[in-house]
């Protein structure tokens, strides 16, 4: 479900896209640029086509994501959320072509044609969200990673599609076929990351990701409702113990740099890196969430991309590497 593409960048099976098309792409574009600065930030670095192709999955992901956190009755949305994945099934069977009056479908099955790109990953992602709407909770790490994986995972295994995958710095093809694992385990990194962001925002709006055993075990298990924790409750330790969670999980999901073309592993170690440094910051001031959401400003932004178009990011984790292989 996590093809690698060995030897070139990527597959371009569909033909030049129309005016239509175009029109398609730069709808999803907008919606990116709108919706999404952090990642508009990292795709900025990469050719048009796969520009394109990104934009194209995140306007439909914003889509679905949009349904969990919109205003409807459950009931509602998960019909919506029905007929999205039902949308989803025509784009796979090719049932939606360039005249069809919603962008993003039209997009999206460009892009799809033009990469290989696992649009199971869709599925998941929908699965992730009716997780939501239900109201699911998380007793333990594994409980919350499961739904991670459906909701960040799945997003950079189909990342991973567009880019596709390059052997170089001597890496094996073992190495190299494990390219949608540490995919799917920096998606890991970047929500556990947003979820740290965001547990007052989630608080507000009944959520509770954290894993409930971590609530307890801190003293947290009251919730975030308020910017003061209760007596007696180990906020900074519970984000401690987070970060070093989420650190491991950047650890390893930055294997992935090394396959990965130049400015294919420009875009996702600016995305990567802006989530690093707000993981930082997290760490630096953990009540800081309870206030509000944590960013970070344009120039430090500008910062990890040039490091992350330099380079230097994939050549240290394939030195890192290199130097773990036996």
């Amino acid at each position: 479900m996590s093809p690698t593409v060995e030897g070139s960048a990527h597959t371009s099976s569909a033909s030049a896209p129309s005016a239509a098309v175009l029109a398609a792409y730069s709808y999803c574009e907008a919606v990116t640029g709108s919706q999404a600065r952090n990642f508009a930030y990292g795709i900025r670095l990469l050719p048009s086509d796969k520009r394109q192709a990104m934009s194209a999955l995140y306007a439909f992901s914003r889509r679905v994501d949009d349904i969990g956190d919109g205003t409807l009755a459950p009931g509602a949305k998960l019909a919506r959320l029905e007929d999205t994945r039902a949308l989803l099934g025509r784009i796979r069977a090719e049932e939606v072509d360039q005249d069809h009056t919603d962008p993003v479908a039209v997009a999206l099955a460009h892009a799809a044609r033009r990469f290989p790109i696992p649009l199971g990953g869709l599925d998941e992602l929908i699965d992730g969200v009716l997780m939501d709407v239900r109201g699911e909770t998380y007793e333990t790490w594994d409980d919350l990673k499961a739904y991670c994986r459906c909701v960040a995972g799945a997003i950079g295994r189909l990342s991973l599609g567009v880019f596709g995958t390059v052997n170089t710095g001597g890496l094996g093809a073992a190495e190299t076929a494990r390219a949608g694992e540490y995919a799917d385990t920096l998606g890991l990194a970047l929500q556990l990351t947003n979820i740290l962001r965001d547990v007052r925002e989630d608080a507000a709006n009944g959520r509770t990701y954290l894993p409930a055993e971590d609530l307890a075990k801190f003293g947290c298990g009251d919730g975030f409702a308020s910017d003061r924790m209760p007596a007696g409750a180990d906020f900074a330790g519970l984000v401690h113990h987070e970060v070093r969670r989420a650190r491991a999980l950047f650890v390893e999901g930055y294997r992935l740099l090394p396959m990965l073309d130049r400015r294919s592993g420009a875009c996702v170690a600016a995305m990567a890196g802006i989530y690093r440094r707000l993981l930082d910051r997290i760490e630096r001031e953990p009540e800081a969430v309870l206030r509000g959401r944590v960013s970070l400003p344009p120039h430090e932004k500008a910062y990890v991309a040039v490091r992350g178009l330099s380079g230097l990011d994939a050549r240290t984790i394939s030195r890192q590497s290199t130097r773990r292989r036996p």
